[in-house]
């Protein structure tokens, strides 16, 4: 019954999504005043209206790793998830004009509440571990969706393990930095 529920509020909203005309985006990346033509990075927007970057820095975040995973009703990190940040953190000093967001969730078990607290601990799990390897705390932001944005639909145990995850997004860089 559940996950028929689930399923049918994500079909209503990938219908509502489908029907709005995108905005138009100019060959500027957010909030840094360089135009991004040229240099193979394109902005697209999300559905929070910041806009987030696809190019070369986001395809090397993703081989180093864009997300860690967590265990049931857990926040600290495992060794494999510290090495993940580890490689997020070389990548980030290397390249000092980035700025990124951290996105915790949690799986569908518990109450919203609980949820969005446990996603917010996540998330400043994985930006304290940027900061203490030497990455400046105003470069990274964090947000908590909970068990609103699951990765994986289901209610077992693999599709849980996948959606307890805390995810690096970039969104802004300065060209040539």
């Amino acid at each position: 019954m559940r996950v028929s529920s689930i399923a049918a509020v994500a079909a209503a909203v990938f219908l509502i999504a489908g029907c709005q005309t995108p905005p138009e985006r100019s060959g500027t990346a957010a909030g840094t005043g360089a135009t991004a033509q040229g240099a193979g990075v394109t902005s697209r927007g999300g559905a929070d209206g910041v806009d987030r970057l696809s190019g070369p820095l986001s395809e090397q975040l993703a081989q180093v790793g864009d997300r860690v995973f967590f265990a049931f009703d857990q926040y600290a990190l495992t060794p494999e998830a510290r090495r993940t940040v580890e490689g997020q953190a070389g990548l980030l000093s290397r390249h000092g004009g980035v700025t990124v967001r951290i996105e915790g969730h949690a799986d569908e078990r518990g109450t919203r509440e609980y949820n969005l607290a446990l996603g917010d601990r996540r998330a400043h799990a994985v930006k304290d571990y940027l900061v203490a390897l030497g990455i400046s705390p105003t470069r990274i932001s964090t947000t908590s969706y909970g068990a609103e944005r699951p990765a994986v639909l289901g209610s077992n145990e693999q599709a849980w393990a996948q959606n307890r995850r805390a995810v690096t997004i970039v969104l802004s860089e300065r060209v040539g930095s």
